[in-house]
């Protein structure tokens, strides 16, 4: 019989007790139905409505049942419906009634909401640290690129140069903010909503705020409507982790644009690359792609929880029950990702040599030439048409910047003297960026130190 079932005169059918179960997924959340079950069991004993004895048969028998499923002693039933009657179940069969006893002033209700906000409270601290660890690769290659010339683009077209380590960087930049959404998440759902019971809360003396100490939260819900039926940290949580995901999609896109034969700015280490069954030839970055590819199944993930939340009326529905797998999937997506991003960045190789000889094709030195105009009192508009002119002149001629005599630039422009060429050098235009921020070696190596430090402060 139902642990419910008391008021049913039939059971349920058989096609709808499978449509309707929730344990082939939500049985892992056992740890946290378990711990949150000993706090509550806890607590019921300081209210007087377990006695001490109780109170002690029913904590060892949680934590026996919490060692015997870790070391896969115990089936679940789908009959049980969910984790938390399959726990109350597995508990009354090994202390007998006194197990009904732990369910007096809890819901299922906020129960669930309990242990999703326990779980999730974990794997952000686990996202965390992956994420931390990708930084700091960064910044590490930022550190050892300091001088790797590089095009910079817009428009997929070659604009200005700039250098490798200025570009992990701006992924630095990305992450870090990524790491403030995940710190702000947290925050958020570290509210205990056990004591909201199914919607109204309870007439038990319950000692709320103790219940929420022991588990580690900051404090309690305010609003038991609200406690039962909120999953606004589940999409907070899932929206973070879809631009986490967009992040490492835009990286790995130019990873696999850098690696191609048109590009040839890197070499894929071939732990993190794979063939073809009919091209010999071929070295193919899927890791790269399939990172770039799952990054649509979080934003799945999202709007899936999205919509199923857009039109509940509070509090508790049905249809929260789909939740679980929507997190479930996105935490296990988003952790496999960074586990392997970082170390395929850490294989590759970098053809430095390539990069700078890329750098100095497509007029990139353009913008440093009308520079050039304006500083020496020419109307920038003007420099920007003057420059725009050479640029064409240059381009039917198959000529770079730096190849056309100075007789022809003062023909153009009087202004122009011997001068002009050292701004035109690759290396000239990305040292004299020296601006916060900008891509100078000095700027950047100031960026770094600025992002180390600011890790440190973060205690992270």
């Amino acid at each position: 019989m139902k642990l419910w079932g008391g008021r049913f005169e039939k059971n349920t059918d058989s096609l709808v007790e499978d449509f309707h179960s929730s344990i082939s997924f939500d049985q892992r959340l056992y740890k946290q139905d378990i711990q949150g079950s000993i706090a509550h069991a806890r607590m019921l004993g300081s209210i007087g409505i377990l006695t001490s004895k109780e109170t002690k048969t029913i904590i060892r028998a949680l934590q026996e049942l919490l060692r015997e499923i870790q070391v896969g002693q115990v089936k679940f039933e789908i009959g049980a419906e969910d984790i938390h009657l399959n726990i109350e179940k597995l508990l009354t069969g090994k202390i007998g009634d006194l197990g009904k006893k732990l369910h007096t002033a809890r819901s299922r209700n906020d129960q669930v909401a309990l242990d999703l906000r326990l779980f999730l409270r974990e794997e952000i601290d686990v996202t965390k640290d992956l994420l931390l660890k990708l930084i700091r690769t960064l910044l590490k290659l930022s550190e050892e690129h300091l001088e790797t010339w590089m095009p910079g683009y817009t428009h997929l077209q070659k604009a200005q140069p700039i250098t490798l380590a200025h570009h992990f960087m701006a992924y630095v930049q990305m992450f870090l903010r990524d790491l403030g959404r995940l710190r702000d998440t947290r925050k958020r759902l570290n509210l205990s909503p056990l004591g909201s019971g199914a919607m109204a809360g309870t007439t038990f003396p319950l000692q709320r705020e103790e219940v929420a100490q022991e588990l580690g939260f900051d404090g309690i819900t305010q609003n038991s409507l609200d406690g039962v039926s909120d999953r606004d940290f589940a999409l907070e949580f899932l929206a973070a982790v879809s631009i986490i995901m967009m992040h490492l999609s835009r990286l790995c896109e130019e990873l696999i644009l850098w690696s191609s034969s048109e590009f040839q700015f890197i070499v894929m280490d071939d732990g993190y690359s794979t063939g073809s069954s009919i091209m010999p030839q071929k070295k193919n970055p899927d890791v790269a792609e399939l990172v770039r590819g799952k990054t649509g199944r979080v934003y799945g993930d999202l709007i899936a929880l999205l919509t199923v939340m857009k039109g509940l009326p509070l509090a508790y529905n049905k249809d929260m029950q789909e939740d679980k797998e929507r997190v479930f999937d996105a935490v296990d997506t988003v952790q496999k990702s960074l586990l392997v991003v970082e170390p395929m960045l850490c294989t590759m190789k970098v053809r430095s040599e390539i990069m700078a000889l890329g750098a100095k094709g497509g007029f990139t030195n353009a913008t440093d030439l009308a520079d050039y105009l304006a500083k020496k009192g020419v109307p920038f508009r003007d420099a920007h048409e003057i420059v725009g002119r050479i640029v064409l002149y240059c381009s039917k001629r198959n000529l770079g910047l730096e190849d056309l005599p100075l007789e022809k630039y003062q023909e153009l422009a009087p202004v122009f003297e011997a001068d002009l060429f050292e701004d035109l050098t690759i290396e000239k235009c990305v040292r004299s960026r020296q601006v916060i921020g900008g891509p100078a070696p000095e700027a950047v190596m100031k960026a770094i130190e600025f992002s180390r430090k600011e890790l440190n402060q973060l205690g992270w």
